[in-house]
Formats: C-alpha cells, structure tokens, sequence
C-alpha cells in the first residue's frame, strides 16, 4: 500500500514539474521572440516627443498609459479598500447584502472588457457629454478593476489571524484602532497583490478604451483623447505598414509592465518589514 502511495506521488509530482516546465517553456519563447524582433527595430526615434508617420513614436502613449494607471487606481484603491472593510467587518454575516455584493463582484470579473467599452461609452461618453477623452477611458477603467481590488482586499481582510483582533482588544484597543493599526497594514501584502493585477489588466487593456478614450498619438489632457501603449500598439499593427514598429512597442509594454510590478512588490516588502 505504502508503495502504491508513493507511486501516485512521485507521478502526481512528475506532471506537474512537466507542466510547470511546459508553461515557463511557452512563456520563454512568447517573450524571447517579442524581445528579438522588438530589439533588432527599438531606435531613438520611437521615443521622441512627438508622434508623426515618420518616427512613429509611442512616447506619448507611455506617457498617457502611466497617467492612466496613476488616475485609476488612485480613484479606485480607496473606494475598493473601505468596502472591503465595510463587507468584512460592519456587516453582518448573515446580511444577504454581503452575498449579492460577492455574487456581483464575480460576475463583474468575468465580464468581457469589451462591454465594460461599451458601457463606458454609453455611460459616460454620451450620457455624460464627458467626450471620447482620457477621463472616459479612466473612469471606465476605474469600473473595470474596482471588483478585483474589492475582492482581493475582502480576501487579505479575512485571512489575517483573528489572534489579532483579540490581542487588540485585550489590550483595550477599540474597533477602529484595531482595523486601522493591526488589521489593515498586515493586510496589506495582499492588497497590493490584488492592485498589481489591477495595474497588469490596465495596461494591457486597448478594447475598452478605443471606444472611450480613443486613439489620437498624444499627450491627453482630462477631456481630450489619447492612446495608451496597448492601443497605440493595435493601431500601428493592424495598419499593417509598422508592424516591425509594433514589435518593439509591445517590448517596451513587457518591460513597463516589469518596472511596475517590482515596484509594487518592493513596496510590499517594504511595509511588510515596517
């Protein structure tokens, strides 16, 4: 029996060191062949100022992909923060609001980016008179990843130690101080795990914000329309004229993407250790 046993594991072990080597493997070759066919095309006028059919320059759409992100999730980190707090620790287990919230929340995440365009287009393009502009592309994708960042912070909130809360209050501590000064800052490795992914789906997002904040190659101000690093990328590829250019946009979106995330994770070590 014993023998058995350790069959089955040594194979359940097998498969699933193959699969992980299967996975990295794909990985490594999507990545290695983006990297030399953007590499061999990256030259100094892809980064000037300004765009123009003759440099074809994505600096602006990287500008306006970091403002992007920036605006999003500054508008939408607190709203999705507190009403975890809110679900996880006013309200009562048993309230069938914290059930429809949840239900609701999951089926937002599995919602195609593409209605989230359309909606946001509806909503705030036209039922708004907001334009097609950076601000309808924010706020729309500010809808878009409020979900994720209600639910991974709900879960962060749920899984710290309840030996907190009780030595909290055995020290005297009332509610609010608990949530605030113990619950919340060890939470807080989790948050930022749920806000990582959030400022991934951001920048690789080009289908809502084609129809909100549109595709003009500048720098946007609030109310007027810019493309990001994704959708300038969809632009130059599909015209079909630049696509050696397209290459090397989407390497330098890889490394953006890269930058951000280790940023994100050394400020979460960085907490964690404070």
């Amino acid at each position: 029996m014993k023998t058995k046993i350790d069959t089955l594991s040594f194979c359940l072990s097998l498969v699933t060191k193959l699969a992980l080597l299967t996975t990295l493997g794909i990985f490594g070759i999507l990545i290695g062949f983006i990297f030399y066919k953007g590499v061999l095309h990256l030259s100094p006028s892809l980064f000037e100022w300004e765009y123009n059919s003759q440099n074809i320059s994505m600096l602006p759409a990287i500008i306006n992909t970091l403002n992007m992100v920036a605006f999003s999730i500054l508008l939408t980190t607190s709203i999705g923060i507190f009403g975890a707090i809110f679900l996880n620790e006013y309200n009562s287990k048993k309230n069938k609001l914290l059930y429809v919230i949840k239900i609701a929340s999951d089926t937002l995440l599995g919602i195609p980016s593409i209605v989230y365009g359309l909606f946001g287009y509806l909503a705030f393009v036209i039922y708004f008179g907001l334009k097609i502009s950076f601000l309808s592309g924010a706020l729309t994708l500010s809808l878009m990843i409020l979900p994720l960042i209600l639910r991974s912070s709900q879960e962060a909130l749920k899984s710290t130690p309840i030996e907190f809360r009780e030595a909290s209050f055995a020290l005297g501590a009332g509610k609010l101080r608990t949530i605030f000064a113990i619950i919340l800052p060890a939470s807080i490795p989790t948050i930022l795990a749920g806000i990582i992914l959030s400022i991934g789906r951001i920048v690789g997002e080009s289908a809502a914000l084609l129809y909100t904040s549109g595709g003009v190659a500048k720098i946007a101000g609030l109310t007027e329309s810019g493309r990001t690093l994704s959708v300038h990328m969809y632009i130059i590829s599909s015209e079909g004229q630049f696509v050696n250019e397209a290459y090397a946009t989407a390497m330098v979106l890889i490394v953006m993407v890269f930058v951000i995330n280790s940023l994100a994770n050394c400020i979460a070590k960085r907490l964690t250790k404070g």
